[in-house]
């Protein structure tokens, strides 16, 4: 008989350990992506249609088709000036000096035909079953960022900071609860001015 050749023996033991060491590191380094949505409260449900009185003027219609066509009362228009015609007409004050509904800190052109005020002036956006979601997502953070410059324009006049530098540092785990008191007061003033006034008729 030949002489057998000894073979070398590889000690698996201490291998479900690392198995297990390198499963709990890529766990932990591992960053899981998430897609954000839109911060929107939705209204409680309700047995019978709520009735809004409202003036066709205090109106501003949104309607994005589902070919990607943006159109503005009624007028074909380009993304990129939505939110420039959003802070016109939400920041009109078309109310006169002697109405309920006048608006002091307005620095819009006044027109009688348009907003009376910031909390009358509602943004209508109607969407079709086709619409993309990018397209429509994008016209969304148009119109937040209209309401936002407006808010960070009030914010530098009365309190010399933006609004949005106000949210972020309000939402800072750093921050004191002091300051955090403050800030909170502050932002649901700016709110007050300018109420996020954005809505979407179901669809049909």
């Amino acid at each position: 008989m030949g002489r057998r050749i000894p073979v070398p023996v590889v000690n698996a033991g201490s291998m479900a350990d690392i198995a297990f060491l390198l499963l709990i590191f890529f766990l932990v380094t591992t960053t899981i992506e998430t897609e954000a949505g839109i911060d929107r409260k939705l209204p409680p449900v309700q047995k019978e249609p709520i009735v809004i009185e409202h003036k066709e003027k205090n109106i501003l219609s949104v309607l994005l088709d589902g070919a990607g066509r943006l159109m503005v009362e009624g007028d074909l228009t380009e993304i990129t000036d939505l939110r420039t015609i959003t802070k016109a007409f939400v920041d009109n004050g078309g109310a006169s000096e002697h109405d309920d509904g006048y608006c002091g800190h307005c620095k819009g052109l006044g027109d009688a035909t348009s907003s009376d005020n910031p909390s009358k002036a509602i943004v209508l956006v109607k969407t079709q079953r086709e619409t993309e979601y990018g397209m429509y997502v994008a016209v969304q953070n148009e119109l937040v960022g209209a309401y936002n410059e407006l808010r960070n324009r009030e914010g530098q006049r009365l309190y010399q900071q933006d609004y949005t530098d106000m949210e972020r540092q309000y939402q800072d785990p750093k921050t004191l609860s002091a300051t955090k008191v403050e800030l909170k007061k502050r932002i649901q003033h700016l709110r007050e001015l300018y109420p996020l006034n954005i809505l979407e008729p179901s669809q049909q």
